[in-house]
């Protein structure tokens, strides 16, 4: 009997010890620490977020697009951020369109380091392009972005290359929607396209970006989003997909409703990823992400 009962336990021993030494330990915070380093940033499913600071609006429902600061993105594992930067008196204001967001870059960066200096096994991809209009300057937006970078150049990782994960740990990866003279300067996205499905194929980098922002018919934007979502899963793992779940109905006067596209696609989002709990998906950039969207997402790695 005595014999039976080690037997027993021996084997539900080697069962259960595999189980939980597979289970990944990880938090919203520290993610990337638990995926193997030597992976492109291309391989993984990012949680990420559109017009990441665009927190405050004049009428509602047209201009704000988080309910979370770009601190709380970080904090549930957002790990792609959409900077929209107005070029005014030699520094860079956030804005969404005319709409100052009360803050500058200088807050914004001081955040993102912050969260890396603490979190040194995580990466943020950071889109930077000009919003609004310039004005009062006596350089140009690339000098006043290379003066924000001096600051700290150690936290930049500016290949024009997708790096792997290790190469990129504990700093932020430039994804580049401004010209610049001096290169390399981060992923070359200055071909991006309006309101469209687009690839930009560049000698070190290629990419597939589905933004169609004016949703005039919201089936269709769900469509669009699937349809990246399984490219992503069963194509080339080299190429960096950027899926834009946002966008906005066009009103009246061209007043934009965002939260229109919000309520129909977001819950669609939570479904699939409810659905596909494993693979590759590439970066989602969300209007008001939640944690729960991004928990999905990240789980996929696992």
């Amino acid at each position: 009997m005595l014999k039976k009962t080690w037997l027993c336990l021996m084997l539900l021993t080697m069962l259960v010890v595999p189980l939980a030494g597979a289970a990944s330990a990880y938090t919203s915070n520290n993610w990337m620490g638990e995926v193997n380093g030597s992976l492109s940033l291309s391989s993984l499913t990012i949680p990420g977020t559109h017009d990441s600071g665009a927190l405050y609006e004049p009428v509602y429902g047209t201009a704000k697009n988080q309910d979370l600061t770009i601190a709380q993105q970080l904090s549930i594992g957002v790990r792609y951020l959409d900077i929209r930067t107005r070029h005014f008196k030699n520094a860079f204001e956030i804005h969404h369109g005319a709409v100052y967001q009360q803050q500058n870059f200088d807050s914004v960066l001081n955040t993102v380091i912050s969260f890396l200096n603490s979190n040194p096994t995580e990466t943020v991809i950071m889109s930077v392009k000009e919003e609004h209009t310039a004005a009062e300057n006596t350089r140009s937006f690339e000098a006043t972005f290379n003066a924000y970078t001096s600051k700290n150049p150690g936290k930049w990782l500016l290949t024009d290359r997708v790096p792997t994960l290790d190469q990129a740990r504990g700093k932020i990866v430039l994804l580049r929607r401004f010209s610049a003279t001096q290169l390399p300067k981060g992923l070359d996205a200055t071909a991006w396209k309006e309101n469209t499905t687009f690839t930009i194929q560049n000698t070190a980098a290629n990419l597939k970006i589905q933004d169609y922002y004016k949703v005039s018919d919201k089936a269709k934007k769900w469509n669009d989003i699937q349809s990246m979502y399984n490219e992503a899963k069963n194509s080339n793992p080299s190429w960096l997909y950027i899926n834009y779940t946002s966008g906005y109905k066009p009103g009246i006067f061209g007043i934009p409703d965002i939260r229109d596209t919000k309520d129909y696609v977001n819950p669609k989002v939570l479904d699939l990823f409810t659905a596909n709990t494993r693979g590759r998906f590439g970066i989602s950039a969300m209007d008001f992400i939640t944690s729960e969207h991004a928990s999905k997402m990240i789980a996929t790695n696992f």
